[in-house]
């Protein structure tokens, strides 16, 4: 059974508190092929994983001690991207008014944004003598599609390897893996969870990525469910701090939304 958790809002959809339950309820392992996130607002995050020599964020993490087994967050989140805020400075190489990226890791290498200063504790920390450095666009597409596809398609064969599996999409990304079908989907906002069939949903998928007005390399959300009707909308209740904290109170509090997705998986 391989289950996928999408958001319906770009940021604070309550995607991993959503997934860690699931996995609770499941008893799968958790994957986030892609992850990301910032040297100004997650410097907590940042300065756990950086100085033991590592690059990850906490979403990773929650889903991998969530999961059966000794995981490490990188296992099941094999590209991570470091961001900082950059006001006022342009689109960057991403194309992004707002921020600029620092870092990826791939796997266990390093690619570098040659145009920007990279923070001393990371030069201090990772071993980025050995990254590949990029200073175009050009660059960065060449890179990207070296590295990083190798690790997508690797990640790809473990998950469907297992035999259960719940991925966590990033952002409002309505899937991270070209493919990836899932037996079914929850894409998850505050207050709710929309519930999909894995074949309709990956075929909406299909349609909005041929779009011209949305056609890229990423399909969003909004344009994927604005093509398939869910079969089950499911209320999610508010939930303590303490409370998304454990994965057995997450499992309890959204079992009706579990319910309705495994049976959706099991159709």
């Amino acid at each position: 059974m391989k289950l996928l958790v999408a958001g319906g809002d770009r940021v604070d959809a309550g995607k991993t508190t959503f997934s860690v339950g699931l996995i609770e309820r499941t008893g799968a392992a958790g994957f986030k092929p892609r992850a990301g996130n910032d040297y100004w607002f997650d410097q907590d995050d940042y300065r756990r994983a950086i100085e033991a020599g590592r690059l990850y964020g906490k979403d990773a993490k929650r889903l991998a001690t969530a999961s059966p087994g000794d995981r490490r967050p990188e296992s099941i989140n094999p590209i991570h991207r470091l961001w900082r805020p950059d006001p006022g400075g342009g689109s960057g190489l991403v194309g992004r008014p707002d921020r600029q990226f620092l870092l990826d890791r791939v796997g266990g290498q390093y690619l570098r944004n040659g145009t920007v200063d990279v923070p001393e504790s990371a030069r201090e920390h990772l071993p980025l003598e050995d990254a590949t450095v990029v200073k175009s666009v050009d660059e960065l597409d060449a890179a990207t599609e070296r590295r990083h596809l190798q690790a997508l398609t690797e990640i790809t064969e473990t998950i469907a390897a297992a035999d259960r599996a719940v991925v966590e999409s990033y952002g409002d990304v309505a899937r991270p893996l070209t493919d990836f079908e899932p037996d079914a989907v929850a894409v998850v906002e505050p207050r709710r969870a929309r519930i999909y069939p894995g074949r309709r949903y990956t075929k909406a998928c299909t349609v909005a990525s041929g779009s011209a007005a949305h056609g890229r390399l990423e399909e969003r959300v909004p344009s994927v469910v604005d093509l398939v009707d869910p079969i089950a909308s499911v209320t999610l209740p508010a939930l303590t701090s303490d409370q998304r904290a454990d994965p057995a109170a997450v499992a309890d509090a959204y079992e009706p939304a579990y319910d309705a997705l495994v049976a959706a998986a099991l159709e």
